[in-house]
């Protein structure tokens, strides 16, 4: 598919919508195919039922205006938060409620399957990966306070 091709664009304000030639798609989500190892590349189009419209390999060619639109609803996607407190995490039947700390507050969130949804990027950087599919960050757990670390180590 060509880039330029592409009108991506908000109607109503808060739902990002598609239309490529003659085809128009009412609710569009776009997704990193590879956000941790390709952050910046492969970006599918999906529709809302769950089936791919379209995949980009690179934003190059996009037009502006879409390009702007596709830029902020990925922002709001893959907003990540970075934790500096864990302040409880509780388990049961392998969902994990986690209570914590951010730089942008205070924010309790729950993980389903830590071992598909908590990815070790280093030996000290976790991201964990909530329900709805937002990023929390702990750039170095070992820079965490005892309390904290220990239940994140306890907990993945």
């Amino acid at each position: 598919m060509n880039p330029s091709d592409l009108q991506i664009f908000y109607a109503p304000k808060d739902r990002l919508r598609l239309t490529v030639i003659d085809r128009s798609y009412l609710s569009v989500k776009p997704t990193w195919i590879a956000p941790l190892s390709s952050p910046t590349r492969y970006l599918s189009l999906v529709e809302s039922k769950g089936s791919e419209i379209a995949l980009i390999s690179d934003l190059e060619g996009i037009p502006e205006t879409s390009l702007i639109a596709l830029k902020q609803e990925i922002h709001r996607r893959y907003l990540a938060a970075r934790v500096n407190e864990v302040t409880s995490v509780r388990s049961e039947f392998g969902v994990s409620y986690w209570s914590v700390n951010t730089d942008r507050g205070p924010r309790d969130f729950v993980t389903q399957s830590l071992q598909e949804n908590a990815q070790w990027l280093t030996d000290t950087h976790l991201i964990l990966l909530d329900v709805d599919g937002n990023r929390f960050e702990i750039p170095d757990v070992s820079a965490l306070d005892r309390a904290s670390r220990a239940r994140v180590l306890q907990e993945v």
